[in-house]
């Protein structure tokens, strides 16, 4: 399976406040995301992290990666300097980068930190998932009831965890 999600923002006090997300305390909302996460993703998975996983650096993000199911892949995010320095072992990563493009079940995914309006098969059933601005789901609900295939994965927007390509999927069948 193959799932994707954003903007977690682990031990960042400040995302607990700025999102309202249901936490008092930053160690309690890095236990339930983990939690969140090891509970759907299983250990052969792929998680595609679109972004702004924590602002605190390599140290703290290579000791709750180390907490996490599946392969992991990073699609850098504005909140994502850990990746770039010396001193993070890039290899809890399959891969790092800035975009990228993923075919599953006959459907492409345009991964991207930033929602952008228009994106590559656009006009060809391809659906667009970022994260960054931190919305709930009646962003995404909007969007399929407008026609338009961008679908925001950040946990502010899918109960905390997680959301499979089978579920998006899923979501947009309605859509010609």
């Amino acid at each position: 399976m193959i799932y994707f999600t954003a903007d977690l923002h682990f031990y960042h006090n400040n995302a607990i406040k700025f999102a309202n997300r249901p936490f008092r305390t930053v160690e309690q909302m890095n236990m339930a995301l983990i939690d969140n996460w090891n509970n759907r993703v299983n250990p052969n998975d792929e998680i595609y992290v679109l972004g702004d996983f924590t602002m605190k650096g390599s140290a703290l993000a290579a000791e709750i990666l180390c907490q996490l199911k599946g392969h992991k892949h990073l699609i850098k995010g504005n909140h994502d300097g850990f990746a770039d320095s010396v001193h993070f072992e890039k290899s809890l990563f399959e891969s790092i980068s800035d975009y990228r493009q993923v075919n599953y079940m006959n459907t492409q995914f345009i991964l991207f930190h930033y929602p952008i309006l228009e994106w590559n098969q656009f006009f060809r059933g391809s659906i667009h998932l970022h994260g960054h601005q931190h919305n709930h789901a009646d962003y995404n609900f909007r969007n399929l009831q407008n026609g338009v295939r961008r679908y925001d994965v950040g946990v502010d927007a899918n109960n905390m965890r997680p959301v499979s390509a089978d579920e998006i999927i899923a979501f947009f069948s309605a859509l010609p």
